[in-house]
């Protein structure tokens, strides 16, 4: 017999319109600290101007994002167990977003080339991301309790696509009135930061950090006021133990739900090599292109308008489909797009066969026109691909256990997220190439496409689904 799993139970009566809406607004109220600190502003920020090296800068921030996977490699699981057992959600997701903004917010005191400071920002930055990440585990674990089985994809979908304007708003904003280039200290509209902050001082990247926190405070509002929480079911010292029992329990029962286990094992795959791509996408532009803030900032808006439009396209391919195939087929573009940035090169493109005249202005190039079009396509596949993850762990989970296989999905998704940007980085210092280093990826992706693509007792998981 195929794999099955119980289905969820269909709300009765129906969450009203406004709860949907609410959980939604998690997605959007999270994505800044990923756009605007992880990759697009304060991360450079941090690796240019307050490191003593951009090398060092881009290491320490390495094993402070590694320090943070570890943490919550091991955590996520447990406290899925727990949350499963105790019944509510939304007290833990108001303690991790507090760590959250107070990671964020600590950011600010960041100061340019003050390396006095850099413990504090690392501790900050890991603490951050611990709180976001484990925030929305367990709001990941409401979704099933809101739509009936059959519009989980849109839910999700929805969700990534209202996730992906959010960051896009943040980041306009950011180089509208904020971030500032180092050599003019003018925003992208050629104005100083607003508010009367310290150019000099780098003020205007440095609040990306408080501007995080301010924005989850207020679009997380609609979350607490009007989505739904289930009972508390026991007490908390109850639940911690059943909880503790619960995911020593799990792990062997994964062995009956051979499907399960080979997704996250994928899961672990692809999304190690997702973060690596987006994490060294700017830095790989910067040493090919020799592209700037500006460039990587402009670069990050129009990605994040295909992932938008990716998400909410992939949501309806996701109901039409299944979502096994919606993630095998994006792991495919994603796999063919690091290809094709790897054959670009300032001067030339399909791995130098072809020479190209050098360009003027933004973007002026051939190869910088590709490398963008590559780019907007990755973007646009990476919110379907991150959306049908979600959904497709739904489908397989054991409905009594949602969130605790929440938990081990954060767990696949971060066990190994130092393998790629390590391997990355020992190919890049062995071989002297960015192209080298970069190339690690490709095997990345076609490793989790061939695992997405196995089938397991003559039927693949979208066949177990329907």
């Amino acid at each position: 017999m195929p794999e099955t799993s119980p289905s969820p139970p269909v709300p009765s009566p129906p969450v009203p319109r406004r709860a949907i809406v609410g959980w939604i607004l998690f997605d959007p109220a999270c994505q800044p600290y990923f756009t605007l600190i992880t990759t697009f502003i304060f991360a450079p920020y941090f690796a240019s101007a307050v490191a003593e090296t951009p090398a060092q800068g881009q290491a320490l921030w390495g094993f402070a994002t590694g320090a943070a996977g570890l943490v919550i490699a091991l955590c996520s699981p447990v406290l899925g167990a727990v949350a499963d057992a105790a019944g509510r959600r939304k007290p833990w997701i108001f303690a991790f977003g507090l760590m959250m903004m107070a990671g964020a917010a600590l950011l600010w005191f960041a100061e340019p080339g003050n390396t006095a400071r850099i413990p504090l920002v690392l501790v900050a930055f890991a603490v951050g991301t611990i709180g976001v990440e484990f925030a929305t585990v367990f709001n990941n674990a409401i979704m099933p309790a809101l739509v009936p089985r059959e519009r989980l994809g849109r839910l999700s979908g929805a969700g990534w696509a209202a996730g992906y304007f959010g960051g896009l708003v943040a980041l306009a904003l950011m180089l509208a009135f904020f971030a500032t280039q180092p050599d003019t200290g003018l925003t992208l509209l050629g104005r100083p930061p607003a508010f009367g902050l310290d150019a000099s001082a780098r003020e205007g990247d440095r609040f990306s950090g408080p501007l995080t926190a301010l924005w989850y405070a207020v679009l997380v509002i609609p979350m607490f006021l009007f989505v739904p929480d289930a009972p508390r079911a026991m007490p908390m010292g109850e639940a911690i133990r059943t909880g503790l029992g619960e995911i020593r329990r799990l792990i062997p029962r994964l062995k009956e739900r051979p499907v399960l286990a080979r997704f996250l094992l994928a899961n672990m795959v692809y999304t190690d090599a997702l973060v690596a791509l987006f994490a060294f996408g700017g830095i790989y532009a910067a040493g090919t292109f020799g592209w700037g803030s500006i460039e990587i900032g402009i670069f990050g808006i129009l990605l994040t308008l295909t992932g938008t439009a990716g998400a909410l396209a992939g949501g309806w391919l996701d109901d039409a489909l299944g979502p096994r195939t919606v993630i095998f087929g994006a792991l495919l573009v994603l796999l063919f797009a690091c290809v094709g940035l790897l054959s670009l090169d300032r001067g030339a493109i399909l791995f130098g066969l072809v020479p190209t005249p050098s360009g003027s202005g933004l973007f002026g190039s051939v190869p910088e026109k590709v490398y963008l079009g590559v780019g907007l396509l990755i973007g646009a596949v990476a919110g379907p691909l991150q959306a049908a993850s979600r959904t497709l762990l739904v489908r397989l989970a054991p409905a009594e256990n949602m969130a605790e296989c929440f938990g081990l999905f954060a767990l696949s998704g971060k066990i190994t997220s130092f393998a790629a940007p390590t391997c990355v980085a020992l190919v890049t210092a062995a071989t002297g190439s960015q192209k080298a280093g970069v190339a690690v990826l490709v095997a990345f992706f076609a490793l989790g496409a061939v695992l997405v693509a196995g089938r397991t007792q003559a039927h693949d998981a979208d066949a177990t689904e329907t």
